[in-house]
């Protein structure tokens, strides 16, 4: 049986690595799972007004489809108008 002392070193090597992994968790973007996103989700993620919003649409920028009075929008066609830096980087709640 083989005895390991731990030094106060190590515990602060340790520390800073944990505290950096948590850090890197909690500020880990998450691509978001729904496949069709509200308005609110889009306005989110593009970081726009609903006026900026309706007019994209309105002027076929953007496709929506409407059900219910409340206008969807695929994810997937969203992330293809945006730059690759962009959409790697947003994340909706």
């Amino acid at each position: 049986m083989s005895v390991e002392i731990v030094t106060k070193e190590d515990l602060q090597v340790f520390r800073i690595q944990l505290i950096s992994e948590l850090r890197d968790l909690l500020t880990k973007k998450q691509e978001p799972t729904k496949e069709w996103l509200r308005s609110s989700d889009v306005r989110k993620l593009l970081k726009i007004s609903p006026g900026t919003l309706q007019n994209l649409r309105v002027s076929g920028r953007i496709q929506s489809r409407k059900i219910g009075g409340i206008y969807f929008y695929s994810y997937a066609e969203l992330l293809q108008l945006l730059p690759s830096n962009i959409s790697s980087s947003s994340e909706v709640c």
